[in-house]
């Protein structure tokens, strides 16, 4: 099976920079833009895979927590943008680019990270069951 192409918009939206940073990518030879039938430009979507985590190595965030001996693979940094707490437990929002995560914890363990809107956090998700959905039709 073909890998996705991806057109610039859609690729920049998944890199989370602007369609004219895409195409300066190109000119300077980090992208490869490929040009369809109707004339319009698309990134393939394995070199834009492999252009995604060379962008995550190099963001800021990836050294904004080093790297810990841990299980959970799955680690993703963001800014606390909520937290409420009742008596016993706490709820945390944190936003991470476009995503939204919720984890639910001890109040004790939100008080102990003394988290709070506007506070660095990472997300660990350690699962063995991690669902990945493709979109139904994409050309």
């Amino acid at each position: 099976m073909a890998a996705t192409q991806f057109k610039v918009s859609e690729a920049a939206a998944l890199l989370g920079v602007s369609d004219d940073t895409v195409r300066r990518w190109a000119d300077g030879g980090r992208l490869t833009l490929v040009s369809g039938p109707n004339g319009r430009s698309f990134v393939d979507g394995r070199e834009l895979a492999g252009l995604a985590q060379e962008l995550a190595a190099e963001s800021a965030l990836s050294a904004a927590f080093p790297t810990s001996k841990a299980s959970a693979r799955n680690r993703i940094t963001g800014i606390v943008t909520k937290v409420v707490k009742d008596t016993v437990m706490a709820q945390v929002e944190l936003q991470a680019g476009p995503f939204r995560i919720v984890s639910l914890m001890s109040r004790e363990a939100a008080d102990e990270l003394e988290l709070e809107p506007g506070t660095l956090a990472t997300a660990s998700v350690k699962a063995t069951n991690v669902v990945v959905e493709t979109p139904e039709a994409h050309p």
